[in-house]
């Protein structure tokens, strides 16, 4: 009876001594990296969570954050952890569920910045189904330019983003989920109403409306104008506009032509309100791509969202 119980008491010791602490804490922090942000979502004190980190560090003998420009970011062995604190809390959801017969929702936020063409034209529909699919997760969304949405998106200020280009960081990962296609805009009054093409020399001769710098759709023109041998500068360019619907009003009242996605002149082009050129030697296709930071791990919300885009129908993929 001794015997068995300074067994007992060893194996009792061991096994308090290997259970790892706090794993929803760092689970938190390593997806908002922040440990402010943790302790607000979670509703502890900053020290609290600094306090069950270090907790956490300690069990294990190794650093699992690294402080980088204001954020925590997840050491190399902190990334083979979180995916360990995932699948256990996932268990323990569904031990939950299963013990007491009642299904617990995934709850959380996901947040989303997206440049004008996705952000007007795709996003709305995609959270519509992802809301359908994920009623008690929060979105927050918001629409800017290219260039901002991707250093909201290195900044860890959201999850993911959507945008027709890339830049060059190292730190970026991208996905297509759809194809974009970019048309010459006139009004209907205007004179070459009535062709389907016009050539790069007709172009450089006409009036151009386009969109500010660091707007994607801008990006694919110049990219385009500079595979056909020529250069923006080239360009008549008499008006520059932050928007897409800012530029359609423009073309309308007659101020000029203009190169925007087709999907942001359908519904005036089908109206016959405005008419679509291709103009032959520019190639104007881009694709729409989803993109997130490698450096910080995916919260589950994020991570549905990218299923979704996965699952997303062919008719979403293609102008």
């Amino acid at each position: 009876m001794q015997f068995q119980s300074a067994f007992s008491a060893r194996y009792n010791n061991l096994m308090e001594a290997e259970q790892l602490p706090y794993l929803e804490t760092f689970a938190k922090a390593a997806e908002l990296s922040s440990f402010t942000a943790a302790a607000r979502a979670l509703g502890l004190t900053q020290a609290a969570v600094s306090q069950r980190i270090q907790a956490l560090e300690h069990a294990l003998k190794s650093p699992l954050f690294q402080r980088q420009s204001g954020h925590v970011l997840l050491t190399e062995a902190g990334h083979s952890l979180y995916g360990y604190a995932q699948r256990i809390l996932e268990l323990h959801r569904q031990a939950i569920q299963e013990i007491t017969g009642r299904e617990a929702p995934l709850t959380g936020e996901l947040t989303i910045a997206a440049s004008s063409v996705p952000g007007e034209y795709l996003l709305p529909e995609l959270l519509a189904k992802f809301q359908e699919r994920q009623p008690h997760l929060q979105v927050r969304a918001t629409v800017t330019d290219s260039r901002e949405v991707l250093e909201q998106v290195e900044q860890g200020h959201v999850h993911l983003g959507l945008v027709g280009g890339r830049s060059d960081s190292p730190h970026l990962e991208y996905r297509s989920f759809a194809h974009d296609e970019l048309a010459l805009v006139v009004a209907a009054k205007h004179p070459w109403s009535g062709r389907k093409r016009v050539t790069l020399s007709q172009l450089i001769t006409q009036p151009l409306i386009v969109r500010e710098v660091g707007s994607a759709s801008r990006s694919c023109l110049e990219q385009a104008l500079t595979q056909a041998g020529k250069s923006f500068r080239d360009l008549r360019v008499t008006l520059e506009l932050g928007s897409n619907e800012a530029i359609k009003e423009a073309v309308l009242r007659g101020m000029g032509a203009a190169v925007l996605s087709t999907r942001a002149v359908q519904k005036e082009a089908d109206a016959g309100k405005l008419h679509l050129l291709q103009i032959s030697g520019l190639i104007l296709s881009r694709d729409m791509l989803v993109v997130w930071d490698r450096r910080r791990v995916l919260p589950i919300p994020a991570r549905l969202f990218l299923d979704l885009l996965d699952a997303a129908p062919a008719g979403a993929r293609a102008s």
